[in-house]
């Protein structure tokens, strides 16, 4: 793979002809910041010859679009890429400009009589999208899912789920496209919807071109290589981390009342500062601590009659001037408390109060009156009044978009948005807060990542109008300093496949069968030329590289008698082994809990200097401490709390000589040390695991060990202990006789340790002088062997035989129910799923053809179909009537059968939880719905945001409508009536409100 790098100039031509040399290649390395760096990727053997794209712009002398503001560098780049009729990928950050470059090869192609697609990850964008090129260019159409509009246009705006599906259709559409813009590419690492972008690229028509559009990522030139190789043609990168507007970033300490600068607009790092903040993160005393409570609900609820900090963070933004500000928090329910916060809070003259009023109910104009009373809709305008909002996915889609178009007309000076209101939307403000730093992510609750922060951080600063843009993180003092510099000093997430992480891909039947049935198409194909299989190979030459390099460094430790060693090295690593064990047993609580008693001297392991390195002596290095409290470790779950005292876990608090280490990152940690070596005294907290025995002997211990010089006596009185006893050694507490240990695995350990130091003493290389050096040489050429055989694992997971497997052990399911022959001709059930790709497609089959549609009525049908649809976890869910819960008992039946079959067959699957996946909580609200209630009537059926319940109703109809193409393609006529009929009974209202952007 060929490649340029180079700065951009706005004068000076390029030249593209010939793949470089590699003396071309190499970039002389600089420490200015450029605005823009421009790359070519070429495919292996590229010969470079006219296009006939340059031949079309020869025929003109004026440029396809002017603009009518001076163009960046990056932009000016990209678009010289285009004028060669050759793909680009633009990766800038957001608010860049970038959409400057989409514009731009939509009127080349308008210009040139070509068609034009444009692919969005989310169904709001393309509103957008398709509204700011309609007023733009006049041919253009919408494809959603949702809506439809002039299909036939030459450029058509569409998201990427309904490109792939006109791909696998054979549309017109796809014979015909000459470029296709794929915005926000970054979404290709999305978990659940990545791979749409993955098939949806290598399945694009060959003689295409394309835009891509991303946040800057790290590997955009990765990306290109294999564009390039996948497409067999050259894919320019265009990247610029140059902002228009530069950042400040800030730190709000919990409980604080002051803004301390951590990184100012140069990017540099504020260490003074940020310390400063640190400090103020600590209260002064554990009342205080109280006082303030946890860091969510002191944000959220606050005190009665105290302003909370949010209250006060938004009070001194407004009076800075620091306004219009994006506020984001990562719970829905949270966006909406913190907005009620502001209640006192008034933002806003009373001239904009009418603009505001006038704009929101001339959107609300096109719902019903019973509609225009849903307490969403009535509670949020007072609010709009006073310039506050709020932006969630659990809104309705409508006032979702007046707000977004209010925000725009800066109506709204503080929003209170979730993470989603970052991705797309071009709605700048001149302040981000974040008002927590951890977020759930489906599985656990973490902190949020340096590209997650680049993301939403992005929408600080609006471009010709702030000097900077401000961010400001609201911090609590559980965040520790590496977390915090790695998220505002970290790099943007790198675009990688979601084949990398096997958790998130996985080949769905629906692609499968699509492939089979495709003309052109072939699963291993796809495999081959996917992202993932292209990073995989790769890296293989490194991985290779890697693991001769340490073959070569293992092979050339040469040990004497390294047989007799390694037999030495085994009962060693038994001996260390054991003697764990009989510790684990003695220090469980059951046993030693009564003798945890403080002033108990006891001997702690130390901590090495090298975490990793490890010690070849039989006796561990152990030091002395005195007990000063012991306590149980805070329950992580109810599983925890339900455990019995002997069966929970404990941490002791012990005062010993240690010494304080600073990483490179500024983390604290304290290494326990022998007490004569220099050190600080110092109470640390160890889990009772780190004991190595009891002694018999307690010492009374000062009341207050905060001084310096009362920690400094009491270590004096334990060297004093130590020194009595050192003929004949401590005494300690005897396991057996004192703690009472009754345990078989103790008598057992003990003995076979007590054999053990039998075999040591006999041992013909024991006396040795040398041998814990020829120990440690062992242990690092096995350490070396490991490393070696763990590269050789990842190179073979890396192959697509990996994925082979996956593909064999699936097509053996679709054999097993029927829906392809043994010949991989695709059945009528395979010709059913194929349409199916809002749902799961081999569970919609099975109920389809064991008539379970067949034989209820509408209303039960969409009710049912619902569960398929709806994937929040509700706690209080109202349980369906028993007609539908039967129902819902033969999906769960018809799901576990699925599932059986794909276990049988060698599929990675949970059968419980892929049952339990199927949840009944809105059938009652959708079966009212389909038999006409209001949108009021069904919201008091079940807890959920309205936003949510209009998301499921839609995804409802979108599955409706693929089971009307799969009951048309197998002819099943009565079917298709009843799926038209269920549409139309739920297409309606509010629900299916029109955009205001249409």
């Amino acid at each position: 793979m060929g490649s340029v790098k180079r700065k951009s100039s706005e004068e000076g031509k390029e030249d593209y002809e010939t793949p470089p040399t590699k003396q071309q290649r190499e970039n002389d390395s600089t420490d200015e910041p450029v605005a823009c760096l421009h790359d070519v990727s070429y495919p292996e053997g590229y010969v470079h010859r006219p296009s006939s794209y340059n031949l079309v712009n020869e025929e003109h002398s004026k440029p396809p679009k002017e603009f009518p503001f001076t163009l960046d560098p990056f932009q000016l780049e990209a678009i010289k890429c285009l004028d060669n009729g050759e793909s680009v990928m633009v990766s800038a950050h957001t608010s860049a400009g970038k959409t400057v470059v989409a514009l731009y090869a939509i009127a080349m192609s308008l210009r040139n009589k070509q068609r034009v697609i444009y692919t969005s990850p989310i169904k709001a964008l393309s509103n957008q999208k398709y509204r700011e090129f309609k007023e733009e260019f006049s041919d253009v159409g919408l494809m959603t899912g949702d809506v439809t509009i002039d299909p036939n246009a030459s450029c058509l705006v569409m998201t990427t789920e309904i490109w792939r599906s006109m791909q696998y259709k054979g549309s017109e559409v796809t014979r015909e496209v000459a470029w296709i813009i794929f915005d926000e590419v970054h979404y290709m690492r999305d978990r659940e919807r990545g791979v749409v972008w993955e098939e949806s690229i290598v399945m694009a028509p060959k003689n295409s071109r394309f835009v891509f559009l991303s946040a800057t990522v790290p590997n955009a030139k990765e990306f290109a290589d294999w564009v390039a190789k996948v497409h067999q043609q050259p894919c320019h990168i265009v990247y610029t981390d140059y902002r228009p507007t530069p950042l400040q970033h800030y730190m709000f300490p919990s409980g604080g009342d002051g803004l301390y600068l951590a990184v100012d607009e140069k990017g540099k790092f504020r260490e003074d500062s940020f310390q400063k903040a640190l400090n103020a993160l600590v209260p002064a005393n554990e009342d205080k601590r109280k006082e303030n409570g946890k860091w969510q609900k002191g944000v959220v609820l606050g005190k009665a009659g105290e302003d909370t900090d949010i209250f006060k963070m938004v009070k001194m933004i407004i009076m800075r001037q620091y306004d219009p500000v994006i506020c984001f928090s990562f719970s829905k329910r949270e966006c909406e408390l913190l907005a009620m916060q502001m209640a006192k809070m008034d933002l806003n003259n009373d001239d904009e109060k009418v603009n505001i009023e006038t704009i929101f109910w001339s959107a609300m104009d096109m719902l019903s009156d019973d509609d225009k009373m849903l307490p969403q809709v009535s509670n949020m305008l007072p609010l709009l009044k006073r310039g506050i909002g709020v932006h969630h996915s659990g809104l309705l889609p409508i006032l979702k978009e007046v707000i977004e178009i209010l925000f725009q007309e800066g109506f709204i000076k503080c929003l209170f948005a979730t993470e989603t209101f970052s991705i797309g939307l071009n709605m700048p403000a001149k302040t981000v807060v974040f008002t927590n730093v951890r977020k759930f992510d489906g599985d656990k609750f973490r902190w949020i990542t340096s590209g997650e922060y680049i993301q939403m951080s992005g929408r600080a600063g609006r471009r010709g109008i702030d000097e900077r843009g401000i961010c400001i993180l609201m911090v609590d003092e559980k965040l520790e300093p590496s977390t915090a510099k790695l998220m505002l000093k970290g790099s943007a997430d790198p675009l990688n496949s979601v084949f990398l992480n096997p958790s998130a891909f996985h080949l769905s039947y629906n692609m499968l069968l699509n492939q089979i049935r495709s003309e052109d198409g072939d699963p291993e194909n796809l495999l081959r030329n996917s992202f993932f299989q292209f990073q995989a190979d790769r890296a293989i030459p490194d991985l290779e590289k890697q693991a001769k390099l340490l073959e070569e460094e293992r092979d050339s430790i040469i040990i004497e008698e390294e047989d007799s060693l390694e037999n030495y090295y085994t009962l060693l690593e038994q001996y260390k082994a054991l003697r764990k064990d009989v510790r684990d047993i003695v220090t469980s609580p059951k046993y030693c809990l009564p003798f945890l008693q403080p002033g108990r001297l006891i001997s702690i392991q130390c901590t090495t200097n090298d975490e990793n390195s490890s010690s070849f002596s039989m006796k561990d290095e152990n030091t002395w401490g005195v007990i000063i409290n012991f306590e149980r470790t805070k329950v992580a779950s109810e599983d925890d709390a339900n455990k019995k005292p002997e069966d929970a876990s404990y941490t002791v608090d012990v005062l010993t000589r240690c010494r304080v280490r600073k990483d490179e990152i500024a983390k604290r940690t304290m290494r326990i040390l022998p007490l004569k070596e220099p050190g600080e005294p110092a109470v640390i907290t160890i889990p009772i695991s780190q004991i190595d025995s009891l002694s018999s002997i307690r010492l009374v211990i000062p009341k207050d060990l905060l001084p310096l010089e009362a920690r400094e006596n009491t270590l004096k009185k334990v060297s004093e202990v130590l020194n009595r006893f050192a003929k004949d050694g401590m005494p300690r507490l005897d396991p057996e006789d004192d703690m009472k240990v009754q345990s078989s695995s103790y008598r057992k350990a003990t003995r076979r340790i007590e054999a053990l130091e039998n075999q040591f003493e006999k041992h013909k290389i024991s006396k040795s002088p040398l041998i814990e050096q020829n120990l440690k040489e062992l242990h690092m050429k096995k350490e070396l062997t490991a490393k070696i055989k763990s590269i050789k694992r990842t190179m073979k997971s890396s192959s697509v035989l990996a994925f082979k497997d996956e593909l064999k052990s699936r097509k053996r399911v679709l054999r097993r129910l029927g829906y392809i022959s043994s010949g991989d001709v695709v059945e009528l059930k395979g010709k059913v799923a194929c349409e199916i790709s809002s749902a799961d497609e081999l569970t919609l089959t099975e109920l389809m053809f064991n008539g379970v549609l067949k034989d209820v009525n509408v209303e039960e049908m969409v009710s049912l179909l619902s569960c398929l649809v709806w994937q929040e976890k509700l706690q209080e869910a109202q349980k369906p009537r028993e007609e539908l819960d039967l129902l819902f008992t033969q999906l769960q039946e018809t799901a576990r059968k699925v599932a059986k079959v794909q276990l049988e067959c060698k599929v990675q699957i949970d059968v419980e939880n892929f049952v339990s996946s199927f949840r009944p909580d809105i059938m009652e609200a959708v079966y009212a719905w389909a038999r006409g209630s209001n949108f009021y009537e069904i919201m008091e059926m079940t807890p959920v945001f309205e936003g949510s319940l209009i998301r499921a109703i839609r995804r409802l109809e979108e599955v409706l409508q693929q089971l009307i193409e799969a009951a048309k393609s197998i002819g099943e006529t009565d079917l298709e009536a009843k799926f038209e009929d269920a549409v139309s009974k739920i297409k309606r209202d509010i629900v299916f409100a029109a955009s205001l952007y249409l």
